[in-house]
């Protein structure tokens, strides 16, 4: 009951913090909005001398996105015009904003056809791997997810100093101690989707790195039960969601 009790006095400040790492990540990747699957697609299937196909190709979306960007400002200096205030005003921001974005894909797009390496387009989406996620320790998992109590995550035994990896490709948002949780470290994977690895004996990320799938974030470590094992949770959306719906099956 310790364990529940714990964590669940700390889920209001994770949510929060959650928060606050995705709309960083909004911020400071314009690359987010970006289609990450076709791109990393076109990158992975390319072969030496290709360059000037794929450079070509993002030349190309690049007006793409510069031409939906010069259709949305246009609409939504119409909208403000609108007779119906409420609904011209809303519309005229979501417009602006879609400009805005549309300006952002189109500035990477031309980055990237000028020879800008692959590591500034946005991490693969997690959603599509639905089921095939790699598992973060091997164990055995000893409380499951439950959305009808405190339990956002599962706990999973495991021998304690086990590596415990990254279930997919992501930046770490946060590697600390963090109440209820232990050393936690948080990767963001984009679109408000984090998966987080908690009560771990050691860290061996820092906030800011970017890891790919099965790269070590730390080692398995005491849970407050005082056995061994890794308190995994997932969000998707930026809300918790059962990991074993996600994980590969066993």
């Amino acid at each position: 009951m310790r364990t529940i009790y714990v964590r669940a006095l700390s889920i209001g400040a994770l949510t929060a913090l959650l928060a606050l790492a995705g709309n960083a990540a909004a911020q400071t990747s314009p690359s987010a909005v970006l289609n990450a699957l076709e791109v990393r697609k076109l990158i992975a299937s390319s072969e030496p001398g290709d360059n000037a196909r794929l450079s070509a190709h993002f030349a190309a979306l690049a007006e793409r996105y510069t031409g939906e960007a010069k259709r949305h400002t246009a609409m939504a200096h119409a909208l403000v015009g609108n007779r119906n205030r409420s609904v011209g005003s809303g519309s005229s921001m979501h417009c602006t904003r879609l400009a805005e974005l549309n300006t952002q894909s189109a500035a990477t797009l031309r980055e990237l056809a000028a020879g800008a390496t692959p590591a500034a387009v946005a991490a693969l989406p997690l959603r599509p791997f639905r089921g095939d996620l790699d598992w973060p320790v091997n164990g055995t998992v000893r409380r499951r997810f439950s959305r009808s109590s405190s339990s956002n995550g599962i706990e999973i035994a495991a021998d304690e100093g086990a590596d415990a990896r990254a279930i997919h490709e992501g930046v770490v948002a946060f590697a600390d101690t963090f109440a209820g949780f232990g050393n936690l470290v948080i990767l963001e994977h984009g679109s408000q989707s984090f998966s987080l690895y908690g009560d771990l004996l050691e860290v061996a990320v820092r906030k800011g790195a970017r890891l790919e799938r099965g790269q070590r974030v730390g080692t398995v470590g005491p849970m407050p039960s005082g056995s061994a094992g890794l308190y995994f949770e997932l969000r998707v959306d930026g809300q918790p969601v059962d990991p074993l719906q996600w994980l590969k099956k066993r």
